[in-house]
């Protein structure tokens, strides 16, 4: 067992496509610089238990690491973020950008990916 699991810290990666759009892309990148991502969504990311998160991008698909405590629940956040309308907002603005997987239920944007090697 990993010392960060045996901390009740977590990993999860998740991953979503952008509109294969290089306009929009960089659009989507400026809101997402340092400092730019509205300060109502940072905090309900740490106030659900996310300790660390990093966005990749590679053309236009999108993978995202998270690593959170134990108290993190998928279900929790996203009530949480029905509650807030400033996150209800930021995510109808960041919807213009992206493109959802054709795996996903109606709804899911981020969809978890599975764990297939780890060293």
């Amino acid at each position: 067992m990993s010392e960060a699991a045996s901390q009740g810290i977590r990993r999860y990666c998740l991953t979503l496509d952008l509109k294969d759009d290089p306009a929009l892309i960089e659009r989507y990148k400026d809101y997402h610089r340092p400092g730019n991502v509205w300060p109502e969504v940072t905090q309900s990311i740490r106030d659900a238990g996310v300790l660390k998160m990093e966005i990749y991008l590679l053309g236009n698909r999108l993978c995202m690491v998270m690593e959170v405590d134990e108290n993190f629940s998928f279900e929790a956040k996203a009530a949480a973020d029905r509650d807030n309308a400033r996150v209800r907002e930021w995510e109808e603005l960041m919807d213009r950008f992206q493109e959802k997987l054709p795996w996903g239920q109606s709804g899911e944007k981020w969809l978890l990916m599975e764990t297939i090697f780890s060293l």
